[in-house]
């Protein structure tokens, strides 16, 4: 096959931060997708209604008029979330989610959760509102191993999770092991789960092969070559519990190549073309439109897009940076090639 075309997807898990940052990167998902979920951890943290309707008010006005896209917003849930801001977040059908972060689990999440429970009013609010709960699923105890976060954070916080609020939708965010594949599929409809780029091609290795490679830091952290082919596998299955969510996250390369490194991957520019490989690599191209274009639209309740769009089989060069500011970023795959390109 030379050319492929899908209905014009939606990215169920994204970074834009703000600023100079929002007004560099948005164009290079508008390219590719019609909607993405918004990940609210902004510093400071968008935790309502009106934020939220002010920071999607900056993310249009950097978009090019020429794209069709809608940013769909979350709210950034903490311990003092109330019931009258989810209340307000559903009435206004502009909130499409809270995201739970656990307190230092990654970037800009220090005013996340301490405790779920803490929540738990918040979360009856929203399984009766029909507003998912969008997780990182990690525990952040130094006594627990860090590539074993997500899979103590399934038996610790998200299965009493699930037994304590039987109808909330959940999705699982950038699942990365056997254990969270496993969990999605032998749960109700109600879970989910959203898969990266990176996830479905990389595994730990790859964070030091030829020395420490800070590009590849991302939490959660890339795990073994069995969880890499599981999550694989489940990307590419059919089923409808997995569906896109790149979790491009831009960090300049200053905040990436230092001491103390930034975790997130910036896969945006070629965010797409990238899954379209990955999907060709192991034979499973007819499953990329349902994967990309159907399943998460179907699980938000929203209309699946109209627009086509068409990739073509044709290798192109990936960039080593592109310029942010004074700064600039290193893309995914950085220096590389892609074998499938956009068609223009």
């Amino acid at each position: 096959m030379q050319t492929i075309t899908i209905i014009k997807p939606d990215d169920f898990h994204l970074h834009l931060r703000d600023g100079i940052a929002l007004s560099t990167v948005a164009n290079h998902t508008a390219a590719q997708f019609s909607r993405a979920i918004i990940m609210p951890n902004l510093n400071p943290p968008v935790v309502n209604t009106e934020m939220a309707l002010a920071y999607k008010k900056r993310i249009l006005q950097c978009v090019d008029g020429k794209y069709n896209f809608e940013p769909l917003m979350t709210l950034y849930l903490t311990d003092n979330t109330s019931v009258s801001t989810i209340k307000t977040g559903a009435e206004s059908n502009i909130i499409k989610a809270l995201k739970y972060y656990p307190s230092g689990a990654t970037t800009n999440s220090d005013q996340g959760v301490t405790d779920i429970k803490m929540t738990y009013m918040a979360l009856n609010a929203m399984m009766e509102d029909g507003l998912p709960l969008l997780v990182h699923g990690e525990v952040t105890g130094d006594d627990v191993d860090v590539f074993d976060r997500e899979a103590v954070f399934i038996d610790q916080v998200l299965i009493p999770l699930v037994k304590d609020f039987p109808e909330l939708k959940i999705v699982f965010e950038h699942i990365t092991t056997r254990a969270a594949v496993d969990f999605v599929m032998e749960s109700s409809d109600k879970i989910a789960a959203t898969i990266t780029p990176q996830h479905i091609l990389l595994n730990r290795n790859d964070l030091f092969k030829g020395g420490l490679q800070p590009h590849h830091y991302c939490l959660p952290i890339l795990k073994a070559e069995d969880d890499r082919q599981a999550v694989s596998e489940a990307a590419t299955s059919g089923n409808p519990k997995f569906f896109l969510g790149t979790d491009s996250a831009p960090h300049t390369r200053t905040m990436k190549e230092t001491s103390c490194g930034c975790a997130g991957i910036y896969s945006a520019l070629n965010a797409l073309e990238i899954y379209v490989e990955a999907f060709d690599s192991v034979g499973k191209l007819d499953k990329l439109e349902a994967f990309a274009s159907h399943y998460g639209a179907d699980y938000y309740d929203l209309p699946r897009n109209m627009e086509q769009m068409t990739l073509i089989r044709n290798e192109q060069d990936i960039p080593d940076v592109f310029p942010l500011g004074d700064d600039e970023i290193v893309p995914f795959r950085a220096g590389g090639t892609c074998s499938w390109q956009l068609k223009k």
